[in-house]
């Protein structure tokens, strides 16, 4: 479905919606449910931020007033985001975003050893651990995927059977983007620990959502990206403990004590900052109440017959990731945009793909399910408004696809 410009200030438009007096066509209703993918900039955010666009604008490497207003700044981010996850200043490393720092944490570890040393990860990791792994493996390095469960679970015997005397490095995401699900990160780390094995763990969907000690929880190095939880886009963090030697991926300056050389995003740094210590502090009453939507959500769209929900629970609190037989994920994904809702069929990094989802056929899904999925997640500004909208538009969508699928009856 093609959306038209809309003549409205700030309402987005779509063909399947009424005219207006200028002949364009306006949506009445916009519903944003794809909170996994990224969520909207916390106007207490970038408040914050917008000094270090203009007035305080200097390079943080800079020696003079203009630079030391900036690094101060930095500096100040870096503390309040090591003390929101129990980590020491020094250990947190400024980034571009998950990606960059899960990459860096991957190949900076293992370029670190021999090549005859092994990584272990999970077979429904993000795509930026995946294919990090597969091009480590490429290099020459032992990869081992490890399966989970139906539930989308790893199970902690696997993870201690992986275990060699060659096993650099564990990687296991806290909770997966596609279905929610958290893993026993804290018995994980436990178990690397005592195979003196290090750990790391890509917390892009849990930081600022649940509560993360990186003592308590064993955690030897942690990914997180800011547009995850109400921050900009563009910005991220890697937690490293102090005493873990590691490969930077970049040559230039001394930035973040020459692991990732470039000039400080020090808008996007204390925007960050600013959006973490919101998430901390709001974290509790938001997840109970992102909670009791995502539930009424999942309780009334499986009253539709034929559906489900895929993975098991505990999960992030505003994930709904439902599937329906007989569908096609992306037919219902473009009706829903054409009603105003915004949900995904998976990943927003993989949403263009043909092929099934692999963190569902990793639950053991045959591949017509995978693509009758469709996931929601709901959102800080969410109400129960909009949870009504959907369960009213989203039974009608499911039963007109039906009509019309060739799947029907099989």
């Amino acid at each position: 479905m093609k959306l038209l410009k809309s003549t409205t200030k700030n309402t987005a438009v779509n063909a399947g919606d009424v005219t207006n007096n200028t002949g364009n066509y306006t949506m009445t209703k916009r519903v944003y449910l794809d909170h996994a993918a990224t969520t909207p900039l916390d106007k207490r955010v970038l408040k914050v931020m917008e000094p270090y666009f203009s007035e305080k604008f200097g390079n943080a490497a800079s020696t003079h007033f203009f630079g030391e207003e900036a690094e101060e700044a930095v500096e100040k981010a870096r503390e309040d985001i090591a003390k929101a996850i129990n980590a020491k200043p020094g250990e947190i490393y400024f980034t571009s975003g998950g990606t960059e720092s899960d990459n860096l944490a991957l190949a900076g570890i293992m370029r670190t050893g021999k090549k005859c040393e092994q990584l272990v990860t999970s077979n429904i990791e993000h795509h930026a651990i995946i294919r990090t792994a597969d091009s480590l493996k490429k290099e020459g390095f032992e990869t081992k995927f490890l399966s989970v469960n139906k539930k989308g679970f790893i199970q902690i015997e696997d993870v201690e059977k992986a275990l060699k005397k060659k096993t650099r490095l564990v990687s296991v995401m806290h909770a997966n983007n596609e279905i929610g699900t958290i893993q026993p990160i804290k018995e994980i780390g436990e178990a690397c620990h005592k195979k003196e094995t290090l750990f790391h763990s890509d917390a892009v969907q849990t930081v600022g959502k649940e509560k993360i000690d990186v003592e308590k929880m064993n955690i030897d190095m942690l990914s997180a990206s800011a547009h995850k939880f109400y921050g900009p886009k563009g910005v991220g963090f890697l937690f490293k403990r102090e005493e873990i030697k590691i490969e930077p991926l970049m040559f230039g300056g001394s930035h973040e004590k020459g692991l990732r050389p470039s000039t400080s995003n020090t808008p996007g740094i204390v925007g960050m900052a600013k959006a973490l210590k919101i998430g901390i502090i709001e974290m509790d009453e938001e997840n109970a109440r992102e909670k009791k939507m995502r539930d009424r959500l999942v309780k009334e769209s499986l009253e539709i017959k034929n559906s489900w929900i895929n993975g098991g629970f505990p999960k992030i609190a505003g994930c709904a990731p439902l599937g329906f037989d007989f569908v096609e994920g992306q037919s219902m994904l473009l009706m829903l945009s054409d009603k105003g809702i915004a949900a995904s069929t998976g990943s927003a990094c993989n949403s263009e793909g043909l092929l099934p989802s692999h963190v569902l056929t990793a639950l053991g899904l045959p591949r017509v399910k995978c693509h009758g999925s469709l996931r929601f997640t709901l959102g800080r500004e969410n109400t129960d408004t909009d949870i009504d909208y959907v369960l009213e538009v989203l039974p009608p969508i499911v039963k007109k696809l039906r009509e019309i699928s060739p799947l029907r009856g099989k």
